[in-house]
């Protein structure tokens, strides 16, 4: 199998109370495992295909046959934007919550006013995202920038196929089946508690890589 389920880096309860026990088995074992088979599935018997990362599928999907290309675009991103997703939360209190420190903290406050104000306009981004689909903080051309993208679309694919481009750097998942089971269709209420969870620590990892 060329692509495999990556394990959470914590339990499924360990998000509690901003996301609940149930949504993190179904999200991760259903959904993003989901994503991982119809991948497999999809690039099976092609080694140009097989031998690249999840990443560099979806970087470059006019590599893919037609015949397939549709189904690497929905479920490689869903495999690169869930496999990215748990690795930017932590529990409350244990890498969880606060806020950024350092040059991530000082490209926010430089690029959007304050922390405060990017918090705004992120959120902003996740609840006119209609139906389902992802916001995001990307780093293009050296500069912090806040887009969405539908689906399973991830910025790495280009602004010719997602209408945003750039390195992700923060993302959240603002599909139903993200948060139904707890928050119903309070998506706003979602996104207010998942600041609780972020792990600013890792997502300035991923920031200094993307410079």
């Amino acid at each position: 199998m060329a692509h495999s389920l990556p394990a959470l880096p914590y339990d499924f309860a360990a998000l509690e109370p901003v996301i609940d026990t149930q949504t993190m088995q179904i999200h991760h074992g259903k959904h993003h495992g989901g994503y991982v088979t119809n991948l497999n599935n999809a690039i099976s018997g092609q080694p140009a295909l097989e031998a690249k990362s999840a990443e560099a599928l979806i970087a470059d999907l006019s590599a893919a046959p037609e015949a397939v290309r549709t189904a690497v675009r929905n479920n490689g991103g869903g495999h690169v934007n869930h496999s990215m997703f748990w690795r930017i939360m932590a529990p409350q209190g244990k890498g969880g919550g606060g806020e950024p420190t350092g040059d991530l903290a000082a490209a926010l406050k430089s690029t959007f006013g304050s922390f405060a104000d990017f918090k705004t306009r992120f959120m902003d981004a996740g609840a006119k995202r209609f139906g389902s689909g992802w916001v995001w903080l990307v780093l293009r051309d050296g500069k912090l920038a806040i887009g969405s993208t539908a689906n399973q679309d991830n910025p790495l694919m280009g602004q010719a196929v997602t209408g945003l481009a750039g390195k992700p750097v923060l993302g959240l998942d603002v599909w139903e089946h993200a948060y139904y089971l707890k928050y119903q269709n309070r998506r706003a209420d979602y996104m207010t508690a998942w600041w609780n969870v972020v792990n600013w620590t890792k997502v300035a990892e991923l920031y200094r890589a993307a410079r």
